[in-house]
Parts: structure tokens; C-alpha cells; sequence
């Protein structure tokens, strides 16, 4: 079989099930299973693929055609143009996260600690990690599994993580940081409805928070002023619809919160400084 008849195959089936872009998802496959470029394999139409790459590239696009992630089915993808290892155990990081990883990185202060909550992949702990080496980077999560993929991670990138295991700020509650950043589970239920299905094979606990999509919100903000230092920053990412209630959550306990948009236009982040108040003083995590 050649290059373009494998192609060609592989998007009448995918396009048949609905794929979205179904020409572009079958060069993508393919690059991942020969390890060719789709501009070489574009230019290549006519060369002959082996029998073991044809077996291999149509198990993937059988798995594609029943609507699981390209990023699964390959085992990796790219954060912060990093290379991340993903696994079902972890949500996919997506480009939409790159701008609270982005301004993660412009608010910490020189030598500063950041505690990632709910870092799954680790994708945000460990670019932090990489763009800003002075910086002491923590991480936490709920999964036993999607910790053991994160610490993979920061192996992979060659970076120092701290990671921690346990529900929320409960494992860190005794420190207290610079930063507090989170992406947490913010789809509601009423939004589940609405989604494609390839998310139907993400981890539920990363997505969704079983109401109104601002359960953590409320949570975090309660409890974050334990774990702040005055003046550190809670930065989380957001639904688009979510702005303004988050705002005003933030604005309770924290202080004046500041938004921004993605590269996409939409809504993707509401953070703020923490002056509404002082705790006692604890442990910090870069004492």
C-alpha cells in the first residue's frame, strides 16, 4: 500500500464517523506511526509504506474513528512547545492553558514558589519549572495515576518538581507561596451535554465538578488565603461564561481581581493579588 492510498483510506473512514478535519487527522496518524514529517509524506504520496506500518496505522485509525483523542492514541503532545507524555489518566493540556502558564510566569517574583493545583500532567508545573529555573515549583493532585504521569513529565523536561498527593490545598496547608495557579474542573453539567465526544475519554475529575461548574472556584478562594503569602497571586483558568463569576469570587477573598482573554478572543483567565488580609505566619515553601 502506498502513502497516498493509506491516506486516502484512512479519511473516507474517519470522515464517515464524523472526525472533524478527517484529511488532516489521517496525515497526523501516519506521521506519528513512520515518524515522517506530512510535508514529506505529502511530497512521498507514492512510496510504499512496510506491512507493520499499515497494520500499526490502521489499529490508530480504527481507535481515531471510535473518537479517541489523537494525543492518546500517540501518547504525547506539546505544551509550551515542551514535550509532555499523556496517558488517559491526565487531561490533554491545550493551547488555551498556554496564557496562565504565560502569566504564571510574569507574576512570580525573582526565586519565587508556586504551588500547581490539580496538575494532572504536570504540564503547567513543569514549564514553569523550565521557563523560570529560579523559581521553587510544587504540584498536586487528587490521582494517585495522573501524579505518576507528571513526575514523568518533569523527568522528561529534566526539571525539579516537588509533587504532592491529596485534595485541594489540604497537603500544603502548613506553607504558604508566592503563587497559587489551577486550572481546575470547571465544565458544569449543563455544558456536559454540549461537548464532543472525544472528551467523553478525558479523566471526569479534571473536567467536570458535578453542578454549576464553580465548585473548586469557591473552595480555592476559601482556602487559599492559608497558603498565600500577602501580596502572592491566585491565577486560574476559566470558562469563557465563567468571568465574572469567578471575578467576583476572587474579589471576596483575594483582592482586585484582573482578567484575559486567549488567542482565541475567549475568556481564559481571572487572577489576583492577595490583599484582603493577613494570616499568621508559616512555613513557606522556599524557606
Amino acid at each position: 500500500m502506498t502513502i497516498g492510498e493509506a491516506l486516502k483510506s484512512a479519511e473516507n473512514r474517519l470522515k464517515q464517523v464524523g472526525v472533524p478535519e478527517p484529511a488532516l487527522n489521517a496525515e497526523q496518524l501516519l506521521e506519528g506511526v513512520t515518524g515522517t514529517s506530512r510535508l514529506l509524506l505529502r511530497l512521498n504520496r507514492e512510496d510504499s509504506l512496510s506491512e507493520a506500518c499499515v497494520r500499526r496505522f490502521e489499529e490508530w485509525v480504527l481507535r481515531r474513528a471510535q473518537r479517541e483523542p489523537l494525543q492518546y492514541i500517540e501518547g504525547e503532545t506539546e505544551f509550551m512547545g515542551f514535550p509532555f507524555s499523556v496517558t488517559r489518566d491526565v487531561l490533554i493540556p491545550r493551547p488555551d492553558t498556554e496564557i496562565l502558564c504565560e502569566e504564571a510566569i510574569r507574576w512570580l517574583p525573582t526565586g519565587g514558589s508556586v504551588f500547581d493545583l490539580g496538575t494532572g500532567s504536570g504540564a503547567l508545573a513543569v514549564s514553569i519549572a523550565r521557563l523560570r529555573p529560579d523559581a521553587e515549583v510544587w504540584a498536586g493532585d487528587l490521582s494517585e495515576a495522573a501524579l505518576s504521569v507528571a513526575k514523568q513529565n518533569a523527568e522528561r523536561n529534566d526539571v525539579h518538581v516537588t509533587f504532592v498527593l491529596g485534595d485541594c490545598l489540604e497537603p500544603v496547608k502548613h506553607l504558604r507561596y508566592d503563587m497559587i495557579v489551577s486550572n481546575p474542573p470547571y465544565i458544569s453539567e449543563q455544558e456536559r451535554k454540549e461537548l464532543e465526544p472525544e472528551l467523553g475519554l478525558e479523566p471526569p475529575m479534571a473536567l467536570f465538578d458535578g453542578a454549576d461548574g464553580l465548585t473548586f472556584y469557591r473552595k480555592i478562594t476559601e482556602e487559599a488565603p492559608k497558603c498565600l503569602k500577602p501580596g502572592g497571586y491566585l491565577l486560574f483558568e476559566i470558562g469563557y461564561r465563567q468571568v465574572d463569576a469567578v471575578s467576583t469570587l476572587m474579589e471576596r477573598t483575594i483582592g482586585l481581581p484582573f482578567r484575559l482573554r486567549d488567542y482565541g478572543g475567549n475568556w481564559r483567565v481571572v487572577g489576583a493579588e492577595y490583599t484582603k488580609g493577613q494570616t499568621e505566619e508559616r512555613v513557606t515553601g522556599n524557606a
